[in-house]
């Protein structure tokens, strides 16, 4: 590929790399899906390509189509909760989040919600709300009917809606909470941790057999509190607590020394603790520690 053609890829890069990893939900997968499109790119016929990046999304879709079909199968077979992997969004790494719409769509609650979609709904429903594609558009991309778009925007809609949570709460009342979880878990203020938790709270810990983690979800505030009890006086000694952005949303790093230990985001409901996605495993928290390499 020459100069002129590597320079252009790389204009695209940013958002085919957004694109891959909403289809995915891990990075790593979205960094090597990109690189795929980029052979493809450089092999192409130069002239056949009129739109550039209309091509080079319909590339990185399919490839992310093949990708979601095979990790289906891994993923029935993975150790513990299967969580997206964490993407650090202060640095503007998927793009823009100054609105609720766009940071809601690169969320860790929308990317598990779209684990529950077929990888063809997905492609649907990410192409036409994360990225403003019109049905033609997305047909011409799937090599699929408008029509049959149109029905699969529906169903990914309505499977979407209907998980969601009902109760929002603002930026601001995130951040608060976030830091008073903070707080109380460097101080190992548990009463102060207790009362952060929704009653019907649920704490989910992806470990992938990688490291030690719940193997299933923990429910309610009691078994959560006792729960983060246990690791408070187990895990705590010698791990600092940080707060950072991960995926629109302030989160917590846990750290022993230099070594990022879990990113855990808190999902906040009638101004409570509703959800939290403690992720542990290592190979999942490569991306992150790259990004801060690179701060």
């Amino acid at each position: 590929m020459t100069t002129a053609l590597a320079d252009e890829f790389e204009t695209h890069r940013p958002r085919l790399f957004g694109l891959a990893y909403r289809m995915l939900g891990s990075a790593h997968e979205a960094e090597d899906t990109v690189q795929d499109a980029y052979l493809r790119f450089s092999g192409a016929d130069r002239g056949a390509i009129e739109h550039p990046a209309a091509w080079l999304a319909k590339v990185v879709t399919n490839l992310c189509l093949t990708r979601l079909t095979s990790a289906r199968a891994r993923r029935e077979e993975y150790v513990g909760p299967w969580l997206p992997e964490p993407v650090i969004t202060s640095d503007g790494t998927l793009g823009p989040l100054e609105s609720a719409e766009q940071r809601d769509a690169v969320s860790l609650a929308m990317l598990v919600l779209l684990e529950r979609l077929t990888p063809t709904e997905r492609a649907v429903y990410v192409l036409r709300e994360a990225f403003a594609y019109g049905h033609r558009e997305i047909a011409e991309a799937l090599e699929l009917t408008e029509a049959n778009c149109r029905q699969l925007y529906r169903r990914a809609v309505q499977r979407v809606d209907e998980r969601r949570p009902r109760f929002e709460s603002t930026p601001e009342r995130r951040e608060e909470l976030v830091r008073s979880f903070l707080t109380a878990a460097r101080d190992g203020d548990l009463g102060g941790l207790e009362q952060l938790l929704a009653a019907d709270v649920v704490w989910e810990s992806d470990g992938g057999g990688r490291v030690r983690a719940a193997l299933r979800p923990i429910e309610g505030r009691d078994k959560v509190f006792r729960f983060l009890a246990g690791a408070t006086r187990t895990f705590m000694a010698g791990v600092e607590l940080t707060a950072i952005e991960i995926n629109g949303s302030p989160a917590l790093a846990a750290w022993a020394g230099d070594a990022l230990m879990s990113v855990v985001v808190l999902e906040v409901r009638d101004e409570l603790v509703g959800h939290a996605w403690a992720m542990m495993n290592p190979d999942k928290l490569d991306f992150v520690r790259r990004q801060l390499a690179r701060a």
